[in-house]
C-alpha cells in the first residue's frame, strides 16, 4: 500500500486567514545522494501563536532540516516560511543568519560556556546598558527553569538535564516571541522529563511563547503538544492535534510511528471477528481483546511477554500473523497458552 502524505494548501489558498508561522510548499534538496532522505518536499502546515508544535518522525526525515529552515539557518530551494505573513530572511539576507523573533535551543548545547557559571551563561546574551533589568531578567530566567539554586554552579559540573534547562533559559532571557527546539529530552533523564515538559508547558500558558520542537519519541509530545507534524522522507505525513492522529491515523507509517500498531490485511478480519471493506487496516494493541477460544475459533500462541512497568505487552502468532497486545492484568496469561482475539476498534488506511 502507498503511504499518501498530506496536502496543506498554499498561502495564497489559506481560507481562514495566515497562521502566526506558515511554512509553505517548503522544498530543500541536498546534492550528496548520502543526505537525500534529509531534505524537505512540497512540505507546508501552520502553527498557531501561543502554542506548541512537534516535529515528529524517523531518523534521517528531515526533521532538525525543517526546525534548521524555519529558523533561517538555511535557505530553501523553493516555498517560504512566513512568521505574521512576513517571509523570514534567508542567511544570505541577513549578517547573523537566524530570525530575530526566534531563539533556537539544539541537542548538542553548542551555544553554551561549559566552563562558566550558569548565571553568566544566562546574563551574557544581555547588554550591560541597564544592570538592573539585567539582573531581574536573569533571575526570571533562571526561576521559570526551577535552576535559580544552580546560578553559581558551572556547567561542566552539571547534569544533562540541568544543562538543557540552562540551554531554554539562556534562549528565553531576551524574551523571543518563538522558540524552536531540537530534540530537547534527549539528554535528560526519564524521571524528571515530565517535570521539564511542565514547566515549559508553564511557561507558554504564562508569558503566551510559541514553541516548535523536534522529537523522534512520539511518547514525550503526545501530552505536551497542541499539534502534530509527522513527516517521512521530508513529506508530511500527517498534521493535526494529538489524540486525532493518534485515534485515527491515516497510513501505516504514522500508525507504527505513533501507536506501534498492528498493520492488518482485509483477510486477517476473519481471525479478529471483524470486517472492514479497505484492503488495510490499523489496529492498537489496546484495542485488541483476548478470551477463552471455543472448538472453533481461529487460535492465537502466546510467544513472548514483555513487562512494562503497569501493562505488559504480549505477542501472539497465528500461522505467519503476528499481533502486539496491550494487557494491563498482569500475569494473567502464560507463554504457550492459547487464546482468541477480537478487535474492538480498527481505522481504514488509505
Amino acid at each position: 500500500m502507498a503511504e499518501n502524505s498530506c496536502v496543506v494548501p498554499s498561502i495564497k489558498e489559506h481560507k481562514e486567514g495566515v497562521p502566526y508561522i506558515f511554512v509553505d510548499r517548503l522544498y530543500k534538496g541536498f546534492g550528496d545522494s548520502d543526505n537525500s532522505d534529509r531534505g524537505i518536499s512540497e512540505l507546508s502546515f501552520g502553527v498557531n501563536k501561543g502554542e506548541i508544535t512537534a516535529i515528529i518522525g524517523e531518523s534521517g526525515s528531515g526533521k532538525s532540516t525543517l526546525l534548521r529552515l524555519i529558523y533561517g539557518l538555511l535557505g530553501p530551494d523553493n516555498g517560504e516560511v512566513y512568521v505574521d505573513g512576513i517571509p523570514v530572511p534567508r542567511p544570505e539576507e541577513r549578517l547573523i543568519p537566524g530570525h530575530e523573533s526566534m531563539r533556537m535551543v539544539s541537542q548538542g548545547f553548542d551555544d553554551l560556556n561549559t566552563y562558566a557559571k550558569v548565571w553568566d551563561n544566562v546574563a551574557s546574551r544581555l547588554s550591560n546598558t541597564d544592570l538592573a533589568a539585567k539582573k531581574s531578567k536573569t533571575e526570571r530566567a533562571l526561576e521559570k527553569l526551577s535552576i535559580g539554586h544552580l546560578k553559581d554552579q558551572r556547567v561542566v559540573d552539571l547534569s544533562g538535564g540541568e544543562r538543557q534547562r540552562v540551554a531554554i533559559a539562556r534562549a528565553l532571557v531576551t524574551e523571543p516571541a518563538i522558540l524552536l527546539m531540537d530534540e530537547p529530552f534527549n539528554q535528560v533523564d526519564a524521571g524528571f522529563r515530565d517535570q521539564l515538559q511542565q514547566d515549559i508547558k508553564h511557561i507558554v500558558d504564562n508569558t503566551g511563547l510559541t514553541v516548535i520542537l523536534v522529537s523522534h519519541d512520539p511518547s514525550e509530545v503526545l501530552s505536551l503538544a497542541q499539534h502534530l507534524v509527522v513527516i517521512k522522507a521530508g513529506k508530511l505525513m500527517a498534521f493535526g492535534k494529538p489524540e486525532e492522529i493518534y485515534m485515527s491515523p491515516p497510513n501505516t507509517y504514522v500508525a507504527r510511528l505513533l501507536c506501534k500498531s498492528n498493520i492488518l490485511h482485509k483477510a486477517d478480519g476473519s481471525l479478529l471477528s471483524a470486517q472492514w471493506q479497505k484492503e488495510v487496516v490499523a489496529v492498537h494493541p489496546e484495542w485488541l481483546s483476548l478470551h477463552e477460544p471455543n472448538k472453533s475459533d481461529p487460535i492465537f500462541v502466546i510467544e513472548h511477554i514483555a513487562f512494562k512497568g503497569f501493562y505488559e505487552e504480549l505477542f501472539l502468532r497465528h500461522g505467519p500473523l503476528t499481533l502486539r497486545v496491550l494487557n494491563t492484568h498482569l500475569k494473567q496469561y502464560a507463554l504457550g497458552q492459547t487464546v482468541k482475539v477480537t478487535a474492538e476498534r480498527f481505522v481504514e488506511l488509505d
